[in-house]
């Protein structure tokens, strides 16, 4: 996803040298920051017309999230231990909460009701 995004903007092929090596940089070899960045994906949206509500930073690392749980499966609860301290959060149930599984789990209670 990345580099589909970055491409038009970068007309680079990302290639990292480390597992914390900086994804986007900028011509001159330098950091962007998450601000500029942000503006990077809002002139992409825009240019590219995508129908997307939120596409930002934010966004991107939210989907990511989401992705590696829903690639996961079967190990699906060893994937959110794992995006926890990866996104440094402090509870199982707050990375479920932030990616939006408990709501579904919420939401599929009333599913199990019949009349």
């Amino acid at each position: 996803m990345i580099y589909a995004v970055c491409a038009p903007v970068c007309n680079t092929h990302y290639a990292p040298t480390s597992i914390s090596a900086p994804v986007f940089l900028s011509q001159k070899g330098t950091v962007f920051t998450i601000q500029r960045i942000n503006v990077i994906l809002k002139e992409a949206k825009k240019r590219y017309r995508l129908k997307v509500k939120n596409f930002s930073c934010h966004s991107l690392r939210k989907t990511f999230g989401r992705q590696v749980y829903t690639m996961n499966g079967e190990n699906s609860e060893l994937a959110l231990v794992k995006l926890m301290e990866l996104f440094n959060h402090s509870s199982v149930a707050i990375i479920k909460r932030y990616l939006g599984l408990r709501q579904e789990e919420i939401l599929e209670t009333y599913d199990c009701l019949t009349f």
